[in-house]
């Protein structure tokens, strides 16, 4: 499984800004092996972060390659103040069962008891 954090301080959205993240945000769940997706804030720091999670690295290569992802990726400036991508291969997700969370696809091994 591969995640994909997107971190960031936010400037002012514009229409622009809108119409492309409704764009990619319906694009993304469309693209190969997507498993879903998450967001966090920071209230300290004033970051946002988006996590999104697919099967294998081609639904992500897909999304990268979109043109609205494309457009947004050149004009980040107008609308961001700092950003930073994580892309990550996750390796193991466990828990109690109590949360639905798109990183249990992962498959589990029934013997291994190690804990990161």
């Amino acid at each position: 499984m591969i995640s994909a954090s997107f971190i960031f301080r936010k400037k002012q959205f514009d229409d622009a800004f809108h119409q492309l993240d409704a764009v990619i945000a319906t694009y993304a769940p469309q693209t190969s092996g997507y498993l879903g997706e998450e967001s966090w804030s920071n209230q300290d720091n004033g970051q946002l972060c988006n996590v999104y999670y697919w099967e294998s690295m081609e639904g992500l290569q897909q999304l990268m390659q979109h043109p609205a992802h494309l457009d947004a990726k050149a004009a980040q400036a107008n609308w961001l103040d700092g950003y930073q991508i994580i892309i990550s291969e996750v390796l193991r997700s466990y828990g109690d069962g109590g949360l639905l969370h798109p990183s249990q696809a992962v498959q589990h091994h029934p013997h291994d008891t190690s804990k990161l």
